[in-house]
């Protein structure tokens, strides 16, 4: 399985009788799901279908669902008003006009207010619900899209995150093969130590002088650092394979790569490990920011 990004983008747009409209969403990450609408007045409930499509899809991220509206550019419906026209049209008829004034034409009486009526489709019961239906088949079609634009960022988000948990697990060995870890090397600079306190004061108990060196060289082991790091690599790529949301399960983990990285810089007692811990706070670093986005 391929994990899903939290960021995504779409967009549904159609015209239903004399209406235009556009269905658009935007996600970001986000600490659960949250959606926003604008939408039109008179329509919170195609807004409320809406969400319920996004909350049934999704579980975590920050949405933002507009919907807008526009009369679209066709022009109206011309209707003649035949009951009308026929009563005034006898009316003439029943006139004596002088001779010097000419009977009504046509043109004129279409003229006269009420004869010839433009339609639209505002206040017609059909036509409104022939639009929330074509808005909720719309929105439906927009979270299907949202849900392939998120799942394509995902893809690209776990190639980063793989490389990532790579470097992680490359650094883990270095710092693991170190030569500053072998055990000739902690006793070489042990006893140059002690040789320098030794020649500074002279008065130093050898038994307690090993004891206290034992006891540091117990502290600078980074033995169990490591090997807390390779189980959070091991669980972090298991969970890049699971099914489901797993944003949250991989933030926890990046903060314990975090937690074992300090103290495996704290630990360091040679200038080349320190290096490798601190490139391995880097990368976590880096780590931690991309797993910000999965959902």
């Amino acid at each position: 399985m391929a994990i899903n990004s939290m960021t995504g983008f779409a967009r549904e747009a159609g015209t239903t009788a004399s209406v235009n409209w556009a269905w658009e969403v935007r996600s970001v990450n986000g600490r659960g799901l949250e959606v926003r609408t604008r939408v039109p007045p008179g329509f919170d409930s195609a807004a409320e279908d809406a969400r319920r499509q996004i909350a049934a899809a999704f579980s975590r991220g920050q949405c933002q669902l507009n919907l807008t509206l526009s009369k679209s550019a066709t022009a109206p419906r011309v209707r003649v008003n035949r009951e009308a026209l026929d009563t005034l049209v006898g009316a003439i008829a029943d006139l004596k006009l002088p001779a010097e004034i000419r009977p009504a034409s046509l043109d004129g009486l279409l003229s006269i207010r009420g004869i010839v009526e433009m339609e639209d489709d505002a206040g017609d019961p059909a036509a409104e619900d022939a639009l929330r239906a074509d808005l909720s088949a719309a929105a439906a079609r927009m979270v299907k899209a949202l849900s392939t634009s998120r799942a394509a960022e995902g893809a690209a988000l776990q190639a980063v995150i793989e490389g990532h948990l790579q470097a992680i697990g490359e650094l883990v060995d270095a710092a693991e093969t170190c030569p500053a870890r072998r055990p000739e090397a902690i006793q070489a600079r042990l006893t140059e130590q002690v040789e320098t306190l030794l020649a500074a004061t002279g008065s130093l108990d050898p038994v307690r002088l090993h004891q206290e060196a034992a006891l540091l060289a117990t502290r600078a082991d980074i033995r169990e650092e490591i090997d807390r790091l390779r189980a959070h690599v091991a669980a972090a790529r298991e969970l890049l394979g699971a099914d489901g949301p797993v944003g949250r399960k991989l933030d926890f983990l990046a903060q314990e790569f975090g937690r074992e990285a300090n103290t495996l810089c704290s630990k360091a007692n040679d200038v080349s490990l320190s290096r490798i811990g601190l490139e391995l706070k880097a990368v976590v670093d880096q780590f931690r920011e991309q797993v910000q986005n999965v959902e």
